[in-house]
């Protein structure tokens, strides 16, 4: 039943963090949570734990919990650096590519095309993200899916706060794409669609946003 109660108020937060009804950099306060929901300050705190973790929130020692706000100018440098690692990723890929590499990747373009058609933003996010880790994995490269992944979640609080539905599903397509290049072995090809792709999302992310509020209840009705 805990684990539930946690799950339920990460979602909401989660929900609250993508919709901007709750602005980046807003106190998140866990007295008024565990009021809000219902529940003790301890379920409060294990959410609060698990939103850090996937970088949605920060928790500063004698402050508390703030909704993150991580500048463009980082995520600019983040996509940059993904675009340099991910080219050669691509190239190695194709060198070394297996009936079974591209059925997994296919699976995993099959998974992402299931969350966005079911409109799971924070699902959609996720799996947007780790096609790109996945590639890393399948290549056997532990090192290179490790920090692929640490880039990836530097910049998944902004990806996941403004990338549109429509976005998302062209990033999809474009998935798509790249896995039919590998499977076909066409390096430059691959190289191509993946920097596109990365330069696309980067693009597609939108700033302008809802006034977003500070008000925890408002916030969460």
């Amino acid at each position: 039943m805990e684990t539930s109660t946690t799950s339920f108020i990460v979602k909401a937060l989660t929900r609250a963090i993508v919709e901007h009804r709750l602005q980046p950099g807003a106190k998140l306060a866990e007295q008024k949570l565990a009021d809000h929901f219902g529940v003790s300050r301890t379920l409060v705190r294990q959410a609060l734990f698990q939103l850090s973790q996937n970088r949605l929130i920060r928790l500063e020692p004698a402050r508390g919990a703030f909704v993150a706000a991580p500048s463009v100018a980082e995520a600019k440098q983040v996509f940059a650096v993904r675009r340099m690692l991910e080219a050669e990723m691509t190239r190695a890929f194709v060198r070394d590519v297996t009936p079974a590499k591209i059925r997994a990747l296919k699976e995993h373009v099959a998974q992402e095309k299931a969350a966005v058609e079911q409109e799971d933003v924070a699902g959609r996010t996720a799996l947007l993200g780790d096609f790109h880790v996945r590639m890393a994995a399948l290549m056997g490269n532990q090192v290179l899916a490790q920090i692929l992944g640490e880039l990836i979640s530097r910049c998944a609080l902004i990806t996941l706060m403004y990338q549109s539905t429509s976005a998302a599903e062209h990033s999809n397509d474009e998935h798509v794409e790249i896995a039919r290049a590998l499977a076909a072995r066409d390096e430059e090809r691959a190289v191509r669609l993946m920097n596109d792709h990365l330069l696309h999302v980067e693009e597609n992310l939108t700033f302008d946003r809802k006034v977003p509020t500070n008000d925890i209840s408002m916030a969460l009705s």
